[in-house]
Parts: C-alpha cells; sequence; structure tokens
C-alpha cells in the first residue's frame, strides 16, 4: 500500500514532504494527520535537513479536514477530543517551514499554510477557510492566525462568508510571498535551497525572533533581537564570513 505522505531529499539541506492522499483531494483524516506529524518530527530530527517543503498533489494541496469523519463525531466526543499533535509540531518547528500550493488550500489545508514560515503558491491555487458553511469554524489557528497576517477586517470578510480567495488576493493579504507563473513546488524548493545555503544558526535565530516578537511589546521584540544577533556574532560561522567578506575588499555589507 502506498504511503499517505512521502518524504524526498531533492537538494543538498532540503527535504520535501508530500501529501498523498489524492483521491480525497489530501483531505485531512486522522491517519494522514498522524503520517504527516511523524514526517515532520523525522525531518526537524534530521540533521542533514536545514528546510522544509510541504507539498499536495496537482490538483490539491489539502482540500481540508475529512469530513466524514468529521461528521460523524458527536459534541460530547469533540470535548473530549485533544488538540490533534500536527498542530503543535507545526507551530514548533525551528526549521523553516515553505509550503508549496498546487490546486485547493481550504480549511484545514489552508490552516497549514497559515502555520508555514513562507508560502508559494501557483497561479491556479485556490485558498479558503469554508467551515462556517459547515455550521463551525476553523479550529486549527485559522482564526487567530488570518488575523495577524491580514488584519481583523479582511480575516472577518472571508471567516464570515467562507469565500475563496485566489493566489493573488492571498498574496495581496499577506498569506502568500510569491506565486509561481506554473509549478509552484519548483519556486518552492528553488526558494529553500536558497535558505539552505545560509548560515543555519542566523536562520534559525531569524525564525525565532520574527514568531515570539509579534506577542511581545516592541521593547522586548528588540531586546530578543539584540541578544540573538549578539549570540550570533560569538560563532565560528560569522567569524569565517565576514573575513571571508572583507578580504574581497568590500569591506562593506
Amino acid at each position: 500500500m502506498e504511503s499517505i505522505v512521502k518524504v524526498e531529499r531533492p537538494a543538498d539541506g532540503v527535504s520535501l514532504v508530500r501529501l498523498n492522499r489524492p483521491e480525497a483531494r489530501n483531505a485531512l483524516s486522522h491517519a494522514l494527520k498522524d503520517a504527516l506529524d511523524a514526517a515532520l518530527l523525522d525531518v526537524e530530527r534530521a540533521s542533514d535537513v536545514r528546510v522544509i517543503v510541504l507539498t499536495g498533489t496537482p490538483e490539491a494541496f489539502c482540500a481540508g479536514g475529512d469530513i466524514k469523519e468529521l461528521g460523524a463525531v458527536t459534541v460530547e466526543e469533540q470535548l473530549a477530543m485533544r488538540e490533534h499533535p500536527l498542530w503543535r509540531t507545526l507551530g514548533a518547528l525551528r526549521k523553516p517551514l515553505v509550503v508549496a500550493v498546487d490546486g485547493y488550500a481550504l480549511g484545514g489545508g489552508m490552516e497549514i499554510a497559515l502555520a508555514a514560515d513562507l508560502v508559494v503558491a501557483s497561479e491556479g491555487a485556490v485558498f479558503g477557510l469554508p467551515e462556517i458553511r459547515l455550521g463551525i469554524l476553523p479550529g486549527a489557528g485559522g482564526t487567530q492566525r488570518l488575523v495577524r497576517l491580514a488584519g481583523r477586517q479582511r480575516a472577518l470578510r472571508y471567516l464570515l462568508t467562507g469565500d475563496r480567495l485566489s493566489a493573488r488576493a492571498a498574496q495581496a493579504m499577506g498569506i502568500v510571498c510569491e506565486v509561481a507563473a506554473d509549478d509552484a513546488v519548483a519556486a518552492a524548493l528553488a526558494l529553500a535551497a536558497s535558505i539552505a545555503a545560509m548560515p543555519p544558526l542566523a536562520v534559525r535565530q531569524i525564525k525565532e525572533v520574527v514568531q515570539l516578537g509579534p506577542d511581545a511589546s516592541l521593547a522586548a521584540a528588540l531586546a530578543l533581537e539584540r541578544n540573538a544577533n549578539l549570540a550570533l556574532f560569538g560563532t565560528e560561522e560569522r567569524t569565517r564570513r565576514m573575513k571571508a567578506f572583507t578580504e574581497k575588499g568590500s569591506g562593506r555589507a
């Protein structure tokens, strides 16, 4: 039986994780969430991986939750359920996560994209949080992350209607960093390879301060930034790269 999550190593320092449940447009069944969580934890622990790219299949990144499973859940069962570990894993990854979206990224699929560090979408990608049409709400961070990215007014515009967004509209709202003319995966891999070539400790510190800073006061966030930069000044990588740069004769960043 073919795995519902595939892991590849397409380039040095880059791991490509693929959702592989095309018959259901990669809908997030419990089994798929388990497999994705395990795959992300494995590549997070891998010493030779610096950047993670997550994608789906050409027709859909992820069409959301598995409605057949969700439809059978009672209120009591929902109250008793704990948050699936996948959502905590996505928020706790220390390595940059780049999501490549072709086709649909709806419901839980869009929530995965909202939890990523960078999102690359093809021109034909479609985003949306349609949960309200089912009488529920985006319960895996969608309401909170969308507000933080797009602002209250624009977030409510889509949360309260369930309307879909094109890739360009998602880019204008700050959800997508790049719209690829054709192949989102190829563009995401190129971006990941560029990041993987950067000093890994600096990449990690930048991701950390960008994650933590917005929820702190400006003074605390600036202190976090200064301390992170001070820590990097003590690294061998910084010394080596600055020496190499000055020896080229420019002496300026």
